[in-house]
């Protein structure tokens, strides 16, 4: 089992990764997505690894249909309060995008948040991309947001102190081989811990995972490869260029 299938993982860092700040970033994020694969009410949208719904939920109160698709149980059940507190519909499957196939087809599909690179072979990451985008209609839209070679080096950082969720966060990460992966370690620790007693005090989680770094270039032609006709990297949702002054990685790929 790789450390994303894991309940305990989720259940601890999640309201680490998904602050307030992220979750009051959604609503922008969900227009920029519909205005981007130039939706209507009704059409049909795909969130691959949904997490807790922090997308999904506002995909559907833009009037869309939405379907959300997860490996971890509880984070689908996260996703089914936040919808049902809003008055919305999702469509929730516990399922694992590396094994994922649909006869359904829809007229977006987005992999948000940088919900991508994390397995441990890169053929894993290439099934589940080949497998988003063969989840797109004739027509329709892929949209990914994800950390790319290129931003990872741009903003690159030896770590950071910060409190959040109740503890006090301590993150360190390092490079992989030639830019191929980034290591990140995550600690947390009692919030009444001092600076200068961080490296006597056993944290209280300690967890490192590996993100596999791509370039924008690379995913591009795969995803040409994988079926898609137009494949444009920008560097926000506001399709600014993807260049020096890029926050993130957007690709958009029209099928």
């Amino acid at each position: 089992m790789q450390w994303f299938e894991k309940e305990d993982f989720w259940i601890n860092f999640a309201p680490i990764m998904f602050d307030e700040k992220r979750w009051a970033e959604a609503p922008a994020v969900a227009e920029y997505v519909k205005k981007l694969a130039g939706l209507k009410d009704g059409d049909s949208v795909l969130d691959a690894g949904c997490g807790l719904g922090r997308i999904s939920v506002e995909l559907a109160l833009l009037g869309l249909d939405v379907t959300g698709i997860d490996i971890i149980q509880a984070e689908l059940d996260a996703a089914k309060e936040s919808a049902d507190d809003e008055g919305v519909c999702l469509t929730l499957l516990n399922t694992d995008l590396r094994t994922y196939k649909t006869q359904k087809k829809f007229d977006c599909v987005v992999n948000l948040y940088t919900s991508f690179g994390y397995c441990d072979t890169q053929e894993e990451d290439m099934l589940i991309l080949q497998n988003m985008a063969e989840a797109v209609k004739e027509g329709g839209t892929f949209i990914m947001e994800c950390t790319s070679r290129e931003t990872a080096v741009m903003y690159w950082t030896p770590g950071e102190i910060f409190e959040r969720a109740g503890y006090k966060v301590v993150t360190e990460f390092k490079v992989k081989g030639a830019w191929e992966g980034l290591s990140s370690r995550w600690m947390l620790y009692p919030l009444q811990t001092k600076d200068s007693e961080l490296k006597t005090t056993a944290p209280v989680v300690d967890h490192t995972f590996i993100q596999r770094l791509y370039p924008a270039s690379f995913l591009r032609d795969k995803l040409h490869d994988f079926g898609l006709k137009e494949v444009n990297v920008y560097g926000d949702f506001d399709l600014s260029p993807y260049d020096e002054h890029a926050r993130t990685m957007i690709i958009v790929g029209r099928k």
